[in-house]
Order: C-alpha cells, then structure tokens, then sequence
C-alpha cells in the first residue's frame, strides 16, 4: 500500500489526529498510538490530544480567533487528512470537542478535508452519529470505509498497550487502506 501525495513520492503524508477524549492516557491515545505504528510505512501521524487548551466557544470572537485556535485550523488546513477518535461521554460526543467544533463552524476549514471518524468508547453508537451529522454539516469528506466505531475499547488492549484484538486489527488496516484512497481522492 502506498500513499503519497507530495511532488516527492519518498514524502509520507502528515495526517492531524485530534483525540476528544479529556484524559492524556486515553484508550483513544493509546489506539492512535498502534494506529499510527501500523501505517508508518504510508503515513505520519501528529497528534493533537489538549483540546482543553482551548478557550470556551464565543461567536463575538469568530473574526479575531485566540491564537489557540488559530494555531490548530492552520495545522488542519496544512494536512491532507484529519483523524478524530473520540470516546462518547454521556451518549454524546465530549464537550472539548464540540466546542473546538463550535470553533469552525464559520470557517470553511473542513470542506472537502479528507476526514476519519474513530469512536473508541463503551459503546459509542449515539456519539458516533452526532459526531458524524457535525463533520457532515461542516462539508468534511467522509466516506463509510473511514468510519470506525469500537465499543468496549478497554478491553481490546494487551498489558504492553498493544492490541489484542485480532478484528480490530483487521478492522484498522482496512481502515489504513481506505485513509489512503481518501487522501489520494476521487
């Protein structure tokens, strides 16, 4: 599997991973971490895990955005595609990312953007959707084969953080291969 979009066939691409999870040793961490070992062959990952540091939405502030999140749409719009795994909280999605999402709302910064969706939580169906219908509504390019919900994610991990799971493995390379058509595009 290849996957190159630069004028250099030897460059991989820099694919932005944001995790909505609140806790920095997040199971949506750790699988991001074996996601991203699995596709070094074809893929960067630079993940982005402290959507904390951003300040609460406020729509007075669209026109002059805190450099926080100025500094986090320039790295979006400098990737080829972007990563969301996101744990669901409370049968939503959580409400640092909602709120970075808030953040983009009057910005055409996901347009057409390749993007994945990766709920890992207990279940994750109802945040899955949510979270899908807002990537929708921010015109983000989405596709069935980069979506990927896996519930009871605690337990698909081994002692050394590795995954045990021999579907999700299987479920995540096939994943890898749809990131990579969705990123050379149509």
């Amino acid at each position: 599997m290849t996957c190159t979009t630069s004028k250099r066939s030897s460059e991989k691409p820099d694919v932005l991973v944001i995790i909505g999870s609140a806790s920095r040793a997040s199971s949506n961490s750790k699988l991001m971490e074996v996601f991203g070992r699995m596709m070094s062959d074809n893929l960067l990952f630079t993940i982005f895990d402290d959507l904390g540091s951003l300040p609460h939405f406020d729509p007075l502030m669209a026109d002059a955005l805190p450099l926080p999140v100025a500094e986090l749409l320039e790295k979006i719009a400098a990737a080829p595609a972007v990563i969301f795994c996101s744990p669901e909280y409370i049968f939503s999605i959580p409400a640092r990312l909602k709120n970075f999402l808030e953040w983009c709302v009057s910005t055409t910064i996901f347009l057409d953007k390749p993007v994945v969706l990766i709920t890992a939580s207990a279940d994750g169906q109802q945040g899955h959707t949510q979270l899908r219908l807002i990537m929708q509504t921010l015109g983000a390019r989405l596709s069935d084969e980069t979506e990927l919900i896996i519930p009871g994610i605690k337990g698909k991990f081994d002692e050394q953080d590795g995954i045990k799971d021999k579907e999700l493995i299987t479920a995540l390379t096939s994943l890898g291969i749809a990131l990579c058509e969705l990123i050379k595009g149509p």
